[in-house]
C-alpha cells in the first residue's frame, strides 16, 4: 500500500479570502464550502482546506508548478500586491530564485502564510 497524502488543513483570518486568494494565483478555482472548510484541490489530488481561526502559526505550502505556467502565476502575485522573496527567510525581496535549474518564488498569503511556486523539486528531477 503506499501512502497518498489527502489534504492539509490550513488556519485562515478569513478561509473564503485566502482560498480565493491562492486559488487565483494558482489559475484554479477554490471549491465549494464544505462543512467549515473552503477547499482548494492541486492537480495531484491534495486539497488544501482553508478555515477561520483565531490563533495559528504561519504556515508553509510549496506548490510544483509547470514553468510554462510559473511567468502568468508570477504575475499574479505581483498583481495581488503579496509581498514576495527568493529565499524561505524573507530575504531577496521582490526576487525570485533558481535553484536547482527552475525558478522559485515565496509569497505571503492574505493571512500571514508562506507560500512558495516552484518549477523544479529541491534536489532537481531524479
Amino acid at each position: 500500500m503506499s501512502v497518498l497524502l489527502d489534504h492539509i488543513i490550513v488556519p485562515a483570518q478569513d478561509k473564503k479570502t485566502s482560498a480565493e486568494f491562492l486559488a487565483r494565483i494558482l489559475g484554479i478555482e477554490a471549491g465549494a464550502r464544505t462543512g467549515p472548510f473552503i477547499p482548494v484541490k492541486t492537480g495531484n489530488g491534495v486539497t488544501i482546506d482553508f478555515m477561520d481561526s483565531d490563533d495559528f502559526r504561519s504556515q508553509h505550502c510549496a506548490f510544483l508548478v509547470p514553468d510554462e505556467e510559473f511567468d502568468a502565476m508570477f504575475a499574479r502575485i505581483k498583481e495581488s500586491g503579496a509581498r514576495y522573496y527568493a529565499n524561505p527567510d524573507g530575504s531577496g525581496a521582490g526576487q525570485i530564485n533558481t535553484r536547482d535549474g527552475g525558478r522559485g518564488v515565496y509569497f505571503t498569503d492574505p493571512s500571514g502564510h508562506n507560500m512558495e511556486i516552484l518549477t523544479v523539486p529541491y534536489g532537481g528531477w531524479t
